[in-house]
């Protein structure tokens, strides 16, 4: 493996690209595959595409291709629905593995919807359960013995602060809690081995370093000597062990496959299926070193040459993500300028300014040159316009 990869995507000229911890940008061979898929498969087989090309067998095949960047066995990943689904379904999965303990542990550095699920979960359930959020740094020691459920994001999504999943989830289950792991932010940026940690449950997106573009399928993990025992609560078509059976009773499919809900995206995971092929050829340890050096690197210059910023994320690489974020009052306003001028990284609120590092793409050259445009918005206040202070929807 020869890093970066540039050639492997098709990036617009100019851009030095920021933000593939919110969106991977489109990897060569893609827009040709869904072209097939649209024209070859469902243009010329119709509906025999389900078995000609493979399509009902696409979430399991998939996912195997994500377990193995997971370090998880083949046959416990399935692909399909979204992030949000997986999360209920963990939850509710792990819930139920408890049923006499109420109270779910999670911290403010997990992403809203994983809370809102939790939220939305035991609202509907009724039976007295109680969601506890504490600080990242408050986990360890809010882990008692009347949890059901630990449900965290490794990575924080605002400042990469990386939650150390091996430890966690030992003492998880010290107390005789489940664990469930959100890697929406890990997969593809980190090394993850789901099945030294032991863990439960893991669930995460593909739109992200993964590059499997804008609303790809997300995947569920489940342990392997648990995935027969487990009860879906959402319990799909697709999840029936004999869906073309039509029979008017659920039962649920053998092992992961139980998992699935609804009928597969064919077009988003065959997206997803081509823009994985490019994992054959990576190491994530490799690729874990390379991001530390270009994050490493950004950080320095930009706290030689951007005094005005203040580092959010953890400044040991060992407890980062793929990420790094700086506080800066202005920083909406700030990271517009510097899209517009052909450097892209994100916002959120309500003062972070985002930049995500994927060594597939990324070299030193472009951290570089990304920091001195920065540096000369900041220095010339060149973010102080009208077009920049205006908020999008999308930040």
């Amino acid at each position: 493996m020869t890093l970066p990869m540039k050639d492997r995507f098709d990036l617009p000229e100019g851009v030095i690209y920021l933000d593939g911890n919110s969106l991977g940008p489109l990897p060569k061979g893609v827009a040709e595959r869904i072209g097939r898929a649209v024209t070859e498969e469902w243009g010329g087989q119709l509906i025999k595409g389900w078995n000609a090309s493979g399509w009902m067998a696409q979430p399991s095949r998939v996912g195997d291709r994500v377990g193995r960047i997971i370090g998880a066995p083949e046959g416990s990943v399935v692909m399909g629905d979204t992030l949000s689904l997986k999360v209920y379904q963990a939850l509710s999965a792990g819930l139920q593995m408890r049923p006499n303990r109420k109270a779910v542990l999670s911290d403010n550095g997990n992403f809203p919807t994983d809370l809102y699920m939790a939220e939305g979960l035991i609202r509907h359930l009724g039976h007295g359960h109680e969601l506890r959020v504490v600080d990242p740094e408050q986990v360890v020691d809010a882990i008692t013995e009347d949890l059901a459920v630990v449900m965290l994001t490794q990575v924080d999504y605002r400042t990469g602060r990386m939650h150390d999943m091996a430890a966690i989830t030992e003492k998880a289950h010290a107390v005789g809690a489940v664990m469930i792991w959100d890697l929406a932010h890990s997969a593809g940026a980190v090394p993850v081995d789901m099945t030294g940690s032991n863990a439960e449950f893991a669930v995460g997106c593909t739109y992200k370093y993964l590059n499997g573009g804008p609303g790809a399928p997300a995947f569920i993990y489940v342990r392997p000597d648990l995935a027969d025992s487990i009860s879906p609560a959402l319990a799909g078509w697709l999840g029936h062990e004999a869906p073309f059976a039509f029979d008017l009773d659920y039962r649920p499919a053998p092992g992961i496959e139980r998992m699935r809900v609804g009928t597969p995206p064919v077009l988003q995971m065959s997206a997803l299926e081509e823009a994985m092929k490019i994992w054959d050829e990576v190491d994530m340890g490799e690729l874990r070193e390379a991001s530390l050096r270009l994050s490493e690197l950004f950080i320095a210059e930009v706290e030689t040459q951007c005094p005005g910023l203040d580092l959010a994320s953890p400044r040991d690489g060992a407890v980062r993500g793929s990420q790094v974020s700086f506080r800066f009052e202005q920083g909406y306003a700030a990271m517009q300028a510097l899209i517009a001028r052909g450097v892209i990284g994100d916002f959120r609120a309500p003062d972070i300014m985002r930049f995500g590092f994927t060594p597939l793409y990324l070299d030193e050259e472009d951290v570089r040159g990304a920091v001195a445009i920065l540096a000369e918005i900041l220095r010339d206040r060149l973010w102080d316009a009208p077009e920049y202070l205006e908020r999008q929807r999308v930040t």
